[in-house]
């Protein structure tokens, strides 16, 4: 191949690519995306007047732009209607056995985002939320493109960005019953059951069984304690499901042109930062997630997401007068006086916790919160059509220092009377510096996050922030007893085995390589391959870290022609299986992800005779 170089690994081989190959088998966006990461910030925002109606016609006059206090010089503005939204790129047609993840949504306008959010949201309320949407699908909007995922166990892409309506509504009506709330965070899902769960008449005999011989008051005192403690294990699982998820949805739209409206129907935001005051050990349920929270919603800001949570509950009645909380399951002696009102209490401060936390994310990323409201198809309405509507500020920041202070945003408008939505502020990381090296040492040290955890997960969306392609076919006609070299096998995996060859082609944009003292650039990337059962279980896996220096000169023809990786992977002969193949950059902390069918590569010709 022209103009290549092979640099081996300990895994494959990292090869420079000719531009031919390259444009062949990596398609790349139109348009640039512009990211906080770079030096040229973008500031999406919403104007509408005091009716909610958007204003259209404003000029870069009518703007002023505060950093920290600072008025920044505008680069440009561009006004964003419905009606501005480009056509969608046609697919290119790839050789046969070669994916990507580039997805091919319009480079302008707006595209929305429905996330069904069943992990955190009650059965009966998924109910609803289903039949408010679909009132909302019976009219059609031509100018409104919409993708719709499912949250449970993990992130799912139900149906990917369309604007026909009758496409919209057979993935919802295929979703009928089957997204559910896992089993073991059932009693957590709806905010409204007693906090003893479905033990309370067992719990009030163990009392009375007990109170001739223990103290009944500190035996209630305990079990609540283990019954919070049990609650908050759940509820700190669940916040790390939700956050995982946002994060690869962020990571999956990142690589989309424009804005991106989230629609997010959920029952329960389940972030909790404060201890519980009612509880012996008030600090004993408490948990911080401020980081990962602070670090989700940047990301969400950084690609251009705004997010509309609507609270799936609809309009909300006071947990006082709920028929559960009479208390007389408690009994009626003195010991157990107040236990309903804690309890009441308690449902009152979670659903105030619950809706704070969806302000503050539509806060942070210039969106807008729907809480209360029994009209959730006027909410999705209102949602696309003020994220539909909206202006593009593009500025360089005047103070150049990246140290990853958050740096707040203010955008004033010359005439009053409006009401102006916009994210809130950025951190100002250092594009030329590691991922790690952004975070503290503190952090790393307690609870290190991994990206690629939530990305290589079977099913999930494919991340776009790494747009790259991979031809994947048999490396030989042959099956083998055992696996390939450096490949990993779980104890499910069986042979025969079938060795497959996969080569990625990667477009370098979305990949760092950092200068470094003695010259040339510095590349740390990690390729994954992980093959899964057709019942998402993994089988084998393979994977490959490339940490190299180059030269200057090898960095320009790399950004010209582009990134190949080559990869071997075995996967048993009997069965369907598919393969998850994931590229992340350690630098940038940057990622792509895509899936492959085996059942269809299979058949192809084998890349040796």
């Amino acid at each position: 191949m022209k103009n290549s170089l092979s640099l081996l690994t300990g895994f494959g081989a990292l090869l420079l690519l000719g531009s031919s190959a390259c444009a062949q088998s990596s398609p790349t966006p139109a348009t640039t995306t512009l990211r906080t990461t770079t030096r040229l910030v973008v500031v999406d925002v919403v104007v509408s007047d005091k009716k909610g109606r958007p204003i259209h016609g404003l000029t870069a006059a009518d703007f002023t732009l505060l950093e920290t206090g600072h008025p920044q010089t505008l680069k440009g503005l561009e006004e964003h209607t419905p009606g501005s939204v480009a056509p969608t790129q046609p697919r290119p047609r790839l050789p046969p056995g070669t994916y990507t993840n580039y997805t091919f949504a319009p480079s302008n306008g707006a595209n929305n985002v429905l996330l069904l959010d069943a992990l955190n949201t009650p059965l009966e309320d998924q109910a609803f939320v289903r039949q408010e949407m679909k009132k909302y699908l019976k009219t059609p909007h031509p100018d409104s493109r919409m993708a719709i995922f499912g949250l449970n166990q993990q992130l799912r892409l139900l149906q990917g960005f369309t604007s026909d309506p009758e496409i919209l509504r057979s993935a919802l009506n295929s979703q009928k019953g089957e997204i559910k709330s896992s089993s073991v965070l059932e009693n957590q899902m709806s905010g409204r059951q007693n906090s003893f769960g479905t033990e309370d008449n067992t719990t009030a005999d163990f009392i009375d069984s007990q109170s001739d011989n223990l103290n009944a008051e500190m035996v209630v005192a305990n079990y609540m304690q283990f019954q919070a403690e049990r609650v908050a294990f759940q509820l700190q699982l669940r916040t790390r499901i939700t956050l995982e998820a946002l994060n690869v949805l962020g990571r999956y739209l990142g690589g989309i042109p424009g804005r991106k409206n989230l629609i997010w129907f959920s029952g329960s935001f389940p972030l909790n930062v404060l201890p519980d005051g009612n509880l012996r050990f008030p600090f004993a349920t408490a948990f911080s997630m401020e980081d990962e929270f602070r670090d989700t919603a940047n990301l969400l800001a950084r690609n251009q997401v705004a997010v509309y949570p609507i609270d799936a509950r609809g309009l909300l009645g006071t947990p006082m007068i709920d028929a559960s909380d009479t208390g007389e399951a408690y009994g009626t002696g003195p010991q157990n006086a107040g236990i309903p009102q804690a309890h009441q209490e308690s449902l009152l401060e979670q659903t105030t916790s619950s809706q704070t936390t969806m302000l503050l994310m539509a806060e942070n990323t210039g969106g807008k919160a729907f809480v209360n409201t029994n009209n959730l198809n006027d909410a999705v309405a209102r949602a696309i059509d003020a994220g539909s509507n909206y202006y593009t500020l593009t500025y360089a920041p005047s103070n150049r220092d990246w140290h990853g202070d958050y740096r707040k945003l203010e955008v004033k408008l010359a005439r009053q009377g409006y009401t102006l939505s916009y994210r809130r502020g950025y951190y100002a990381d250092d594009p030329d510096a590691s991922a790690g090296g952004r975070t503290s040492a503190a952090a790393r040290a307690a609870t290190p996050y991994d990206p690629m955890h939530g990305v290589m997960l079977m099913g999930g969306p494919d991340p776009t922030e790494i747009i790259f392609s991979a031809s994947v076919r048999p490396t030989t006609g042959q099956s083998e007893p055992d696996i390939a070299p450096s490949n990993h096998a779980e104890s499910r995996a069986s042979g025969p085995f079938k060795r497959y060859t996969i080569t990625l082609h990667a477009d370098p944009a979305g990949i760092s390589a950092l200068p470094i003292a003695a010259g040339g650039r510095h590349l740390d990337l990690g390729v994954l391959t992980y093959a899964y059962t057709d019942k998402g279980k993994l089988v084998t896996s393979v994977g490959s870290r490339v940490a190299l220096d180059i030269t200057e000169q090898r960095y320009q023809s790399i950004l010209a022609n582009g990134l190949a990786y080559t990869q071997e992977i075995s996967v048993p002969v009997k069965g369907q299986y598919f393969l998850r193949v994931g590229l992340h950059d350690r630098a940038s902390d940057h990622v792509g992800a895509l899936e492959v069918p085996i059942d269809i590569v299979s058949r192809l010709k084998p890349a040796t005779p």
